[in-house]
């Protein structure tokens, strides 16, 4: 047992940010289960604290739903198939951006689309709840479509196609949805398309979202130490600054190491070694 949580505490410490909103949504998911499942009937019930519901007079005092309904499902099928997609978007979106432009793109992208959901609602006048990461992974998925749409993707089953196919069939199915079943959910699902085609945009007119926010509240500590000369006085190396550049320089390789093929392509003895320096 605590060889699992071990490896699951490496698996969420050194994976990409898609996969740790993986993780999120996971651990949500099932902590919700024994408070909100209604076993008797089959299905969840969410309270308006938690869940976006389209009536004003219930989203603008939970105002934190326009983020929280991203993060719970209304069922095991409808998580798996979520987070298979966002597993999929993540490793295309990291291909082009860093993790700040993930978490601004998957976080505004939520927003936006539930702030569309609850005008279209009320303009329908459509009382409703909205679940479900769709909105967010959707806004994460077309950034990549809008930015990069000639790039080639292999799909099992299937072969290699650009990328704009894949985005073209998602939307067309949408569509189709749109009058037919889950407005709501469809309107929401647009409106993360919508959110992905201003943010590719406004990066190529030099406007990156992503500058507005901090999502770090720790500064950066460096390894080097600034150097003042005083008159033709050599500087002199420590032995101990010389050890800590090697576990640094050894730290970069194995986090590049990570970026480019995974956690999984680490060697056990770099895996320990990344577990002994965080603790």
């Amino acid at each position: 047992m605590n060889e699992i949580l071990k490896d699951i505490k490496e698996q969420y410490q050194y994976n990409d940010w898609s996969q740790k909103i993986i993780f999120w949504n996971i651990g949500l998911f099932v902590l919700s289960l024994p408070f909100f499942y209604e076993f008797k009937l089959g299905f969840f019930s969410f309270p308006n604290f938690i869940a976006l519901n389209s009536n004003p007079s219930q989203f603008l005092f939970f105002p934190w739903t326009l983020l929280s309904y991203a993060f719970i499902h209304s069922g095991l099928g409808h998580l798996l198939s979520n987070m298979f997609f966002l597993f999929f978007s993540g490793k295309l979106f990291f291909t082009f951006f860093n993790t700040k432009q993930f978490l601004t793109t998957y976080f505004l992208g939520a927003f936006f689309a539930g702030l569309i959901y609850v005008l279209c609602m009320n303009v329908l006048g459509i009382e409703n709840q909205l679940v479900g990461a769709s909105a967010a992974i959707l806004a994460v998925f077309f950034t990549v479509v809008f930015y990069s749409p000639l790039m080639i993707v292999r799909i099992p089953l299937i072969g290699f196609v650009k990328l704009w196919y894949i985005g073209a069939v998602l939307l067309g199915i949408n569509l189709v949805y749109f009058a037919v079943e889950n407005m709501g959910g469809n309107v929401a699902h647009l409106a993360g398309v919508l959110f992905a085609f201003i943010n590719v945009q406004s990066l190529k007119r030099g406007i990156d979202f992503s500058k507005w926010f901090d999502f770090s509240n720790k500064k950066k500590k460096s390894t080097f130490k600034k150097v003042y000369k005083n008159g033709s006085k050599p500087t002199v190396i420590t032995k101990t600054e010389s050890n800590n550049d090697l576990i640094q320089q050894k730290i970069d390789d194995i986090l590049d190491k990570i970026s480019k093929s995974g956690y999984e392509s680490l060697t056990k003895e770099e895996k320990e070694f990344l577990f002994k320096i965080n603790k």
